[in-house]
């Protein structure tokens, strides 16, 4: 014992006694221990986004998911209902299975508001659309609509979580971070989760909306921001050559290396060792896939970038397209931030037809265009919204009236790999207020989109504090109607 550890006992380190064995043998072999120790660092650190077999036989491999913030009027645009028209202006039957804000509401003084838009019958699948909704009409029967969907809180916060992370609770993985995680993606030189976000602002949530949650920080979303620079600092400085800046990298990475292996918990470290790889690759990757200018202008017409109105959601739209065409696991595309999200608590008359604008054309596009590159059968669309909308308004005074909030009466529509094309689940009551026999609990769709794109949600789990989350976290039904 050394005199100088005044009587404790000297803790010996495992490389400590490898370079003190005998005629430095143990140096030897440290040296190949921190091989492999480094070897090992390293995949930790590119491991998480390698590509991973699918649980389950499934036809997307990728998905876009269209995600529309502020409570979507559904009996405006999806689910037309004639009794509102018979019931104008009165006050609304209290509804049965109703709790919270929705109970309220029904109970307090309000009037029926019919529809101020004409419907009329698309498709083969005779589905009912608004007039607003033109090009999107034309392709309904390439969509499967499920009506009446619940989520357990009637605020923008919660039910915008509830929706993209399977919780009403901030902390919880997004939706794309769970499918990262399960089958990984198929181009290391980009994200495999990728957000494209409103150029008026972030949504409700922020960041934590598409986060990893409890997760490791690896499969979080990647933002992009709307406009023809969506990466900040992605082109090096000029005085910096390639041969420059993969030497810093590598020092870095180096200190990041030797940082990183006298810890344990270093997900969020993993995760930014990748990140500045990724970041590396992306310099010669990501200018092209920005560059809308390589389209043509029929394919730009198609997206609506020759409308002002409907050129910001168009270019989010055709830059999902580039994304998964380049092997991209999941592009969340958000529309609706502040003053101009779907929160239309008045004149519905006025407001409707300008999201209608926004996004009819770039969605209907986004079909049209995965569709002729033969992408849709490998390709899931998804259209949500946090909540659907009341059939009356409590201002009883205004002469532009407009609907509260309502989270019995969410609609949902898939499109492409897997989905059986013109099919509809679930059906509201005459008012479209909810569910007309049992209520689809919003986890009954992401269960039924995991296994669209070949993921078992049982097994698709994360152990966190002592129990095995889940993104259906009690357990969803798969909705085998909508599937093909």
């Amino acid at each position: 014992m050394n005199p100088n550890d005044h009587g404790s006992r000297r803790v010996v380190s495992r490389r400590g006694f490898l370079l003190g064995s005998y005629l430095g043998l143990g140096g030897l072999a440290l040296l190949d221990a921190l091989q492999v120790d480094s070897a090992s660092a390293a995949a930790a650190s590119t491991a998480p986004l390698a590509m991973k077999p699918p649980h389950l036989p499934a036809k997307a491999k990728r998905c876009i998911f269209l995600f529309m913030e502020g409570g979507v009027s559904q009996m405006d645009l999806f689910d037309y209902k004639p009794a509102l028209e018979k019931y104008a202006g009165q006050q609304s039957p209290r509804p049965e299975g109703v709790h919270g804000e929705i109970a309220t509401f029904s109970a307090a003084p309000n009037r029926v508001i019919p529809s101020p838009f004409r419907f009329a019958r698309h498709g083969h699948s005779g589905r009912w659309m608004c007039e607003y909704l033109p090009a999107m009409s034309a392709c309904v029967d390439e969509m499967a609509f499920v009506h009446g969907i619940q989520v357990d809180n009637n605020n923008h916060g919660p039910a915008v979580y509830h929706v993209l992370t399977g919780s009403q609770f901030p902390g919880s993985a997004s939706v794309g971070a769970w499918m990262t995680y399960g089958l990984g993606t198929e181009n290391q030189d980009l994200p495999g989760f990728i957000v494209l976000g409103d150029r008026r602002g972030a949504p409700i949530g922020g960041a934590s909306v598409w986060g990893n949650g409890f997760l490791p920080a690896a499969y979080q979303g990647t933002l992009f921001r709307n406009g023809s620079a969506p990466i900040v600092d992605l082109r090096p400085r000029p005085s910096v050559t390639e041969q420059r800046q993969r030497e810093e990298l590598d020092l870095l990475n180096w200190l990041n290396q030797k940082h990183l292996a006298d810890r344990s918990h270093t997900s969020e470290l993993e995760a930014r060792i990748a990140a500045y790889e990724l970041a590396f690759r992306m310099q010669t990757k990501a200018p092209e896939l920005v560059d809308l200018s390589r389209e043509s202008e029929v394919t730009r017409k198609l997206y609506g970038l020759d409308d002002p109105i409907s050129e910001p959601f168009g270019r989010q739209c055709l830059l999902a397209r580039r994304m998964v065409e380049r092997g991209v696991r999941i592009a969340l595309v958000l529309h609706g931030a502040g003053g101009d999200r779907w929160d239309d608590h008045g004149d519905i008359k006025g407001r409707i037809p300008t999201h209608c604008r926004e996004v009819d054309r770039p969605i209907a596009g986004l079909l049209k265009d995965l569709k002729s590159r033969g992408l849709i059968e490998e390709t899931l669309v998804v259209w949500a919204s946090e909540m659907g909308r009341t059939p009356f308004d409590n201002n009883l005074v205004t002469d532009k009236p407009g609907r509260d909030h309502n989270q019995y009466g969410l609609v949902v529509w898939m499109a492409g790999g897997g989905v059986r094309s013109g099919a509809t689940f679930g059906e509201t009551d005459d008012f479209g207020l909810r569910n007309a026999s049992a209520p689809i609990p919003i986890r009954d769709i992401h269960a039924t989109v995991l296994r669209l794109m070949g993921l078992d949600q049982d097994r698709l789990s994360f152990l966190h504090a002592g129990r095995f989350k889940r993104l259906t976290d009690i357990g969803g039904r798969v909705i085998s109607e909508v599937l093909a």
